[in-house]
């Protein structure tokens, strides 16, 4: 079902109920099982989203990403440690972005750990922090940070619960409230504004496979069959 971009001015509290605040809990210790045996090999994992903001629901994924520099093989193996996964995705959203590589752990996609082949540039790294990140400190201190979900809300956590506010005509103050540069939330409010108007575009690249196919056997084909592709991890010395 499509995600509606929600009317400029529109702010309302949400209040949540006891099933609400056990489901977040819920959520939050699953991922923070994840992202524990992550962080065991010297890197910070995040989870964002709804997860990290507070306002989830029963259909929430749970979105785990590493923005440090991270061998893919290495990353793999510790997530067979966890019981493996189902498939794999590796990504371009444009022929600008940084290739990505998607580890799903369940075969609905629900349960998802994701990181970068090359480093993130400031804007691709500031996109994980619109929509809200925390790492497990945080989540072991109970924080929940403010962030914009799909329909270009706000969303600011209270004690209650959680206040939410559209974005639309406040791309500067929610900037600054997320530390993050207005052109990154102009982009965010282009794409998905746009997104709200046309249904979800395609995106550049996408390979999809099993978990128990070779990883290195992949890449080198995408290397030789996509020029893009292949320019883009030559900067980091992975297709030579």
């Amino acid at each position: 079902m499509r995600v509606k971009i929600a009317p400029q001015g529109f702010e309302r509290e949400v209040v949540y109920s006891e099933d609400r605040w056990r489901l977040l809990k819920s959520f939050r210790d699953k991922a923070f099982k994840i992202m524990s045996e992550i962080d065991l090999l010297g890197v910070k994992s995040f989870v964002i989203g709804s997860i990290a903001r507070g306002d989830v629901h029963e259909d929430s994924d749970i979105d785990i990403v590493v923005l440090d520099e991270i061998s893919i093989n290495t990353l793999f193996t510790r997530i067979e440690r966890l019981g493996g996964c189902s498939h794999i995705d590796i990504v371009m959203a444009t022929p600008s972005h940084t290739p990505k590589i998607y580890f799903y752990l369940d075969p609905s996609e629900k349960i998802v750990v994701s990181t970068s082949f090359v480093r993130l540039n400031r804007v691709e790294t500031e996109f994980y922090m619109f929509g809200g990140m925390i790492d497990r400190e945080g989540i072991l201190r109970g924080e929940r940070v403010p962030g914009v979900d799909k329909r270009l809300m706000l969303i600011t956590p209270t004690q209650r619960g959680h206040i939410e506010s559209s974005i639309l005509g406040r791309e500067a103050e929610v900037a600054k409230i997320l530390g993050i540069s207005i052109e990154t939330v102009m982009d965010r409010v282009k794409t998905l504004v746009k997104r709200d108007l046309h249904g979800r575009s395609g995106v550049f690249l996408k390979q999809s496979f099993p978990c128990d196919v070779s990883l290195e056997y992949v890449i080198k084909d995408l290397c030789r069959r996509n020029k893009i592709f292949r320019r883009h991890m030559a900067r980091d010395n992975i297709c030579i």
